[in-house]
């Protein structure tokens, strides 16, 4: 099916009550992993991919043929997303539209909520007339991202339903007590998130879903979450998969050996997050 926009997803996964996942792309082997566990789980699937890192992978431009070049090459069926996570300006959202990505994230949530407003407004004008989908932010999610550390601040639904009218954004992700990186016992605001979730029509997305599990989890999708953002699970199953190989095999150097460990990982995390998520077999909804 190839890169679609991702309002075509969330859609159906917020009528149908489940979440589709967006895994993060922290290097080439990534892109592999997180494909092959969405095409073994019949699952559509978002990648990530944060504007921080995109320089580092090589641009805009490269991203897009890299993903379209693995889409094709691996003959992967089931829909996928290419989106642009965390982008705090105009201009690369716009890149990002221009370069072939059907989804950006403006995330205004450190601007006064009127310059929020008036810069999701315009990247959605510029977006729309692409077919692209739009996520914005309103309340602050806490712990790390991009490097910085913030603060929480849980998101207003009076605001919200405010914010969705005046902008027509696709996705909205609102913070009601979770964090980027790893933590314990996370707590949201379920109460919240259900009032949230009846008042507006577009799908609520869930930033710092890592370390959510089981039916906790199970809980906050029925409640409105109809997207999670998964970055750190991956990233530490990499790593713990990495220097576990390192420390049984520590005369191997080949890069590409000791990358295929992490890659596995990751797959592994892919496939069962997938499944927590709700959204295995529901590739097939949308072909």
């Amino acid at each position: 099916m190839g890169l679609v926009s991702m309002h075509i997803l969330l859609r159906n996964a917020k009528a149908d009550r489940y979440a589709v996942g967006q895994f993060n792309v922290n290097g080439f082997e990534w892109f592999d992993a997180i494909l092959r566990g969405a095409q073994e789980e019949d699952s559509p699937v978002i990648i990530g991919v944060s504007d921080r890192l995109v320089d580092y992978l090589g641009g805009f431009k490269a991203v897009f043929h890299i993903i379209t070049s693995y889409i094709q090459r691996m003959n992967i069926v089931v829909p996928c997303v290419l989106h642009l996570d965390h982008a705090h300006t105009f201009e690369r959202c716009a890149e990002a539209v221009d370069a072939g990505f059907t989804s950006v994230m403006i995330d205004g949530s450190h601007l006064p909520f009127e310059e929020n407003v008036k810069l999701t407004t315009r990247v959605v004008q510029y977006a729309h007339a692409y077919n692209v989908s739009v996520e914005a932010e309103v309340g602050r999610v806490g712990g790390v991202e991009n490097g910085e550390v913030f603060d929480m601040q849980n998101a207003d639904a009076e605001q919200c339903v405010e914010f969705v009218k005046r902008t027509g954004v696709d996705a909205l992700a609102v913070a009601l007590g979770s964090v980027h990186g790893p933590y314990e016992n996370p707590r949201i605001d379920i109460d919240a998130l259900r009032d949230i979730s009846e008042r507006i029509s577009t799908p609520l997305v869930l930033h710092g879903g890592s370390g959510i599990y089981g039916s906790y989890l199970a809980e906050i999708i029925r409640s409105g979450y109809s997207k999670v953002n998964v970055n750190t699970d991956c990233a530490i199953a990499w790593r713990d998969a990495v220097k576990s190989y390192l420390k049984e095999n520590p005369n191997v150097y080949e890069p590409r050996t000791i990358l295929q460990q992490g890659a596995e990982a990751i797959y592994h995390v892919v496939r069962c997050k997938i499944r927590e998520f709700g959204s295995k077999g529901k590739a097939r909804v949308l072909l």
